[in-house]
Order: structure tokens, then sequence, then C-alpha cells
């Protein structure tokens, strides 16, 4: 609930503190550097250390990080680093909650169950933007930070009760086994690496100006500053509902069908969108929130079935270390995203004697579609390679291959 309060509030505050597209976006960038960088940490840490422990104690610190922000950010400078340390603490629950649930449930379930937890992160993102689009226009960004702030603690609890009596050990390394073979060698976890990468820049780029750009939309049609910034808030809500639907239903049609197919119509149609998108600011409000649940239907649907296939690309003893890896890289283009994103922005919206106004997107936003046409490229490539590669880690509920018939 603290991942999306400050795309929601991001708006007010560029405008509050007179900061520039690319300072709005390095804002945004350094949540996502801090995130890139604790999923790296904690997602070593997992293969030697139960993540339960990892899990709980990072949702724990999301909520005191997000109530940080509210209370003591006042400028550009100490925005970067409060929500630099926000993205710290919550990356501590995304590669953990994965390990956890790919060791309970086998490979013929493992898309649906991963897709209902990355549904879960999108209910999330839904319920930060709504309360955030409340919260601005009565309180300011202080307020949506506080309210929203109270959703990692009150998970902490959940949680802790939910995994009490839940067992969750480490994999353990054996000898003979090596990061460099495993992961590094696996051309299929580099590649379905690779395509997470360019579906991070894409998508996280997409979430993080979705909402301004809607403010824009909203704008153009008529509405005020803070109104527009809490509507557009309220629409970019209702695309992670959409996202919400897209992770269940794609996660577990990905058990029924071909992994790598389902992941390539998406990750083009999402590319589709991308240079697409950007273009119909001006256009009725109705057809540019249509067009946008398509966009979030399709940009968040591969998720689960990224992070499915590679639990079965690589060993379970490496699988930490394989996610840390794709943290790292996907997150870390991820934050390029939104100041690659706000740089076009700035350059294709020359300041006029009223101060700049944001009119052009389609540029920005076609950006966004070069990592989506990576993300088919690496699709398309693992569905070529695949057959012969992987060996699906099975999970303790799996019975494995029954034997043939005498």
């Amino acid at each position: 609930m603290a991942f999306m309060t400050y795309a929601a509030a991001m708006p007010v505050l560029k405008d509050e503190w007179g900061m520039t597209g690319a300072q709005a976006g390095t804002v945004a960038s350094g949540f996502q550097i801090g995130y890139a960088v604790s999923l790296v940490v904690c997602s070593g840490l997992s293969d030697r250390i139960s993540p339960k422990a990892v899990y709980l104690w990072s949702m724990f610190a999301a909520g005191l990080s997000a109530l940080a922000f509210a209370l003591l950010a006042r400028d550009f400078a100490s925005a970067v680093f409060l929500n630099t340390a926000v993205g710290v603490s919550l990356g501590g629950t995304y590669t953990t909650g994965l390990m956890i649930l790919t060791g309970r449930y086998p490979s013929r379930s493992r898309g649906m169950a991963v897709g209902s937890f990355i549904a879960s992160t999108s209910c999330g993102y839904a319920c930060s933007l709504l309360i955030s689009g409340a919260a601005i226009p009565v309180g300011g960004y202080r307020l949506a930070f506080l309210l929203t702030g109270l959703g990692p603690v009150l998970g902490w609890a959940l949680a802790a009760i939910t995994l009490r009596a839940t067992p969750v050990a480490a994999a353990g390394r054996r000898p003979g086994r090596r990061f460099t073979r495993e992961v590094l060698a696996n051309r299929p976890a580099m590649l379905l690496i690779g395509g997470y990468t360019c579906h991070n820049w894409e998508l996280l780029g997409m979430w993080a100006w979705t909402p301004a750009f809607m403010a824009a939309c909203l704008g153009m049609a008529g509405a005020g500053r803070v109104d527009a910034a809490g509507s557009g808030a309220y629409v970019s809500a209702l695309f992670h509902v959409v996202g919400l639907l897209a992770s269940f239903s794609m996660g577990a049609l990905s058990d029924r069908l071909d992994r790598a197919r389902v992941m390539a119509a998406l990750a083009a149609a999402s590319m589709v969108c991308s240079f697409a998108f950007g273009w119909m600011v001006d256009w009725p409000i109705a057809l540019v929130i249509a067009a946008g649940m398509i966009y979030a239907f399709t940009a968040l649907g591969d998720s689960p079935i990224l992070s499915a296939a590679l639990s079965e690309s690589v060993h379970e003893a490496y699988l930490g270390a394989a996610l840390g890896l794709r943290s790292l890289i996907g997150f870390g283009a991820a934050a390029l995203a939104p100041v690659v994103f706000g740089i076009v922005l700035d350059h294709t919206n020359p300041p006029s004697d009223g101060g700049r106004v944001y009119a052009v997107w389609g540029w920005a936003y076609s950006v966004l579609g070069v990592g989506g046409l990576g993300a088919v490229w690496a699709a398309w490539r693992f569905s070529r390679v695949r057959p012969a590669a992987i060996a699906p880690t099975r999970g303790p509920a799996d019975p494995g291959p029954r034997p043939a018939p005498r």
C-alpha cells in the first residue's frame, strides 16, 4: 500500500517543491534503486537463512519508512533519501514471498500461486492510489503517506499470524553446484532475466508516470490541479485493479497453456500500448481510460509467468541468487526508466511564458515501448531454447511422475 503513494502525489509535489520532470523522476528512481539493491541482498540471504524472517522484518520496516516520509520529507533532497528508504524496506518482501510460495506449490499450479501473490500486490497498489486520491485534496501528501504507511504494519501482523506455524527453511547448497553454472550459464534463465528487465523498464516507467499523465488528461478537460491529481490517482487505481485480474488469470492460464506463448502475446500487446498511449492525452477521457485498462492488463499479465518460468528453470538452491540477479538488472533498468521518461518529457515540452505545460506525452511513453520490444524478443528466444533445457523444480506437495503401468 505504500508503493504508489509518491506516484499519486507527484503532480502536487512537483509544483509544491518546484521540481523539474527529471527531478520528479529521480525521486521515483531513488525508490527503484533502493528496491533493487534490497531485492539483491534479501534474495541472497534467503538462500542461506529462512525467507520468512527476511519477509517479516522487511514488511515491518516498510511501514516505518513510509511514515517517516510523511513526517520528514520537505523538499527534493529529503524526498529522494526517504523514498529510497521506503524502496529498501519493501524490497525484502517480494522475492522472499515468491520463494515461500515456490517451496509449497508444484509446477503444475505454480503459475496460479505466483499470479495470486502478484495480484495481491496489485490490490495494494490500487489501495495506495485510492487512499492517496482521497487524502491529497484533504491533507496533502503527508496525510496520504501517513494512511498508506499503516498498510505494511497491518500486513506484517497478518503475515506473522499466517506464517507462525509454517516452517520455511533455506534450500541449502550442495558441493559441485556453482552460481556461474546454475544461473549465468543457464540460457533459459538468462533469457527470462533479460525479458524481466525489459518488462520492468516498461511497467515501472508506466506506473511511475501514469497518475501524472491521467492528471494531465483531466487538466486538459478542465479539472483543477489538485482535483486532477486526486482523480488521476483514482483512475490509475482502476488500472491496478485490472492488473490484479491480469496477474491471477494469466498466471493460471500459463499453467494450462504454453508459458512462452502467453508471455510473448502479452509482451507484444503491451509494446503496442506503450507506443500509442501517450499520444492519447487529448482524447476523450473514456477512451483514454479504456486504452489504459488494456495497457495495464497486458503490461502486468506476463509478470507471474516470468517468475514461475524462472523457478522452473533454476535449481531451488540457487533460486534466491537467480532472483537477486534478476532484481539487480531488472529493477536497475526500472530505476532509470522514470528518469529517462522525465528527461524526454522535458525536452519534448519546451517552457513557455506561463511555465512548462506538459501537453506532449507520446515520445516519453514510446521510450517505454523499446523495453516492450525487448521483452517480445526474449520471450520468442526462450520458446526456442526452453524445451531442451528446463528441469522444473517440484514443490513438496508434488508427488512427482507416476510409475509406468506394468
